[in-house]
Parts: C-alpha cells; sequence; structure tokens
C-alpha cells in the first residue's frame, strides 16, 4: 500500500525563448485523502487568481477583462476537474497503485500541471535502479 505522496504543481511558460517551470507548491502528503485534497486546492487557488470572482474587495475596479471565446478557458478547466468524482477516484487508484498522476491545462501562455507520485514507488525505483547499477559493475 503505498501511504505517504509528493505532490507538486508547477507552471510553464516560455521565458527568452526557453521554456520555464515557476514552482507554485509542494506538499508532502501522509495520506491518499490529504494528497487528493491538496492537489483540488491547489487547482482550485490557481482557478481562482486567473479568474476571480468580480466585486471582490481584493480585485481593483477595471482589472478583470474578458477574453476571446476561443481562450481556453483554464480555470473551469481545474474547476470541473475538482467537480468530477469519476477523476478523483481514477487519481485515487493511479496513486494508490503506485503510478505517477499528472494533471495538466494550459492556455495561451502557460501550462499549469499538478502531479503526484506515492514516495514509496520512488523508493522502489531507486533501490531497483541502484540495484541494476551495482549488478552491471
Amino acid at each position: 500500500m503505498h501511504d505517504e505522496f509528493l505532490c507538486h504543481v508547477t507552471a510553464y511558460g516560455i521565458c527568452g525563448g526557453r521554456r520555464v517551470g515557476v514552482p507554485l507548491g509542494t506538499y508532502r502528503a501522509p495520506t491518499l485523502p490529504l494528497a487528493l485534497w491538496w492537489l483540488r486546492d491547489r487547482a482550485t487557488w490557481i482557478a481562482e487568481r486567473l479568474d476571480p470572482r468580480p466585486g471582490l474587495p481584493h480585485v481593483p475596479e477595471g482589472a478583470l477583462m474578458p477574453v476571446g471565446d476561443d481562450t481556453p478557458d483554464v480555470p473551469g478547466q481545474l474547476r470541473a476537474w475538482c467537480a468530477d468524482t469519476g477523476q478523483q477516484e481514477r487519481v485515487a487508484e493511479e496513486l494508490a497503485g503506485g503510478r505517477l498522476v499528472r494533471v495538466a491545462t494550459r492556455d495561451d501562455t502557460t501550462e499549469y500541471e499538478l502531479l503526484a507520485e506515492s514516495v514509496d514507488a520512488l523508493r522502489m525505483a531507486r533501490t531497483a535502479a541502484r540495484s541494476r547499477a551495482h549488478a552491471s559493475v
């Protein structure tokens, strides 16, 4: 059973012609439910910053501008992912099975990536790699 998970959220964009990642948060979750909660929380956090509700006191008048109909709706995609219980169950199954989970969405300028993986699976992969390296020596 995989019972500890490493979670990351990163935004990727182009700067000076190169792809650059900006870490938005990391969490070492002691349980699967906490890993899932943290991923949903971060997805919601990103969505709220990209598409805050008008009229909030911290949003200055005129700060929000409509975007074109053809602009990808990253906040909507992230909110939909959080609300989709089927998706959440699939993510839980993948993580419980020791597999890396990646949820990504992008707009015209930025890709937003949520990653989670089992700490146990990482340890097992490192141990197996070390064993292979020692066996070939």
